[in-house]
């Protein structure tokens, strides 16, 4: 009798059939099931797939019995109680590093959004407000020769922090090492808040850097700088970052990522100065394919006796 593989939802590009041979695979609708249901329909699970926004918390680690192995399609792992995983010996693996190039592409697309006020003309022009043609109106900011402040300096960070470079601009960055380029100064965070013109967030949710850009910290930041956050909801304060929006002590962001997705604080939704996204940082089809094959190779290494080559735990 073939072990049980539960998917939680489909993966986009997903190629299930070498899995088949290895497993009974069960699950994979395109909307996960409400939690009674799961647990019901993957209590035989050896295997449970979830993706980066399915929730995997001690109560559903507990309540399957048979659970071996939780391979995560996404990197982040704020999603995952590594705890209780760790505690019932149960393996967690991710999809490190397919996700670099594509959310490196948004965290550039919403910079330079906010910058030049795309999203706002964009509304104006199909609202019929463009009237008349006035050099002095809607002006945004230039990108080219400015400082891009860039938190966290590890894959995705220096992807996009390369991205910066195209526009001859100043990178500094923080990071706990020494990337050892010549092309970007680590300094402190208060330095970068200090003097970055664009700050762009790069690290992973842990409790180390939730509310990292708390209200004290977004205080020091240039008048008129801009925000942008791909990494993910809770390494700032949504309510500070959107009073300065308002007041204009912060000039714009652009946001992909928030504490409770779908839901988005209600603060942002009228302020034009700000370009929201669903969670696209990875959302290129490329990439989603990329990240379920990086799954589906791990499932079937450990199947088959061998290590994985993506643990996180």
């Amino acid at each position: 009798m073939k072990p049980v593989l539960y998917l939680v939802r489909a993966l986009p590009g997903g190629e299930l059939a070498p899995l088949r041979e290895l497993f009974e695979v069960r699950g994979g609708a395109p909307r996960p099931p409400p939690r009674e249901r799961l647990v019901e329909e993957a209590r035989e699970a050896a295997v449970l797939v979830p993706t980066y926004i399915d929730r995997v918390d001690a109560a559903l680690v507990d309540a399957l019995p048979a659970l071996r192995h939780v391979a995560s399609y996404g990197v982040g792992v704020n999603h995952l109680d590594l705890d209780a995983c760790r505690r019932r010996g149960v393996l967690v693996t991710n999809t490190p590093g397919v996700v670099t190039d594509a959310t490196a592409d948004h965290a550039m697309a919403l910079l330079l959004a906010a910058a030049r006020r795309v999203v706002e003309g964009d509304r104006v022009v199909r609202a019929g407000g463009w009237t008349e043609v006035d050099p002095a109106w809607m002006l945004g900011t230039e990108v080219t020769g400015k400082t891009v402040g860039v938190v966290g300096f590890g894959r995705i960070g220096q992807a996009f922090a390369r991205r910066a470079r195209g526009f001859d601009t100043r990178v500094l960055y923080t990071s706990p090492r020494d990337a050892g380029v010549a092309w970007a100064e680590r300094v402190g965070l208060e330095r970068l808040l200090a003097e970055a013109d664009f700050v762009s967030l790069h690290v992973p949710l842990v409790p180390a850097t939730r509310n990292l850009l708390s209200r004290e910290r977004l205080a020091l930041l240039k008048p008129g700088a801009i925000v942008v956050n791909t990494a993910r909801g809770g390494v700032l304060d949504d309510a500070a970052l959107a009073e300065a929006l308002a007041d204009g002590r912060i000039g714009a962001a652009g946001l992909d990522v928030f504490p409770d997705e779908p839901r988005v604080p209600e603060a942002y939704l009228p302020l034009p100065n700000v370009v929201l996204t669903p969670h696209l940082g990875s959302g290129t089809r490329e990439t989603r394919a990329a990240m379920a094959r990086r799954v589906l190779e791990d499932v079937e290494r450990v199947a088959r006796g061998d290590p994985p080559r993506y643990p996180v735990s």
